[in-house]
C-alpha cells in the first residue's frame, strides 16, 4: 500500500489542521458546525482529501468574487 497522498485518502484532524494552518480546536469547531466537509468514524472526525481540496477551491472562488463594500461617494443618477 502506498504512503503517498492521493485524492481518495482519508485524513485525520491533526493532518488537516497542519495542512490548513489552523489549530485542532478550530477544525473541531468547523467540522461540528458543518462548515468544512467532514464525517465521523466512531467518535473521530475524518476528512476526504478530495472533498477538502474542493472545499478549499470553493472558498477561494467565493473570496475572489467578493469585491467588498461599495465605496461610491454619492447616489447614482
Amino acid at each position: 500500500m502506498s504512503t503517498t497522498l492521493s485524492d481518495g485518502e482519508i485524513l485525520t484532524i491533526k493532518y488537516v489542521a497542519e495542512y490548513l494552518k489552523v489549530t485542532d480546536r478550530t477544525l473541531y469547531r468547523l467540522a461540528g458546525a458543518k462548515t468544512i466537509p467532514a464525517f465521523k468514524i466512531g467518535g473521530t472526525w475524518r476528512f476526504s482529501r478530495a472533498d477538502l481540496d474542493a472545499w478549499i477551491r470553493r472558498q477561494s472562488d467565493e473570496s475572489q468574487d467578493y469585491d467588498g463594500p461599495d465605496h461610491t461617494t454619492g447616489p447614482s443618477e
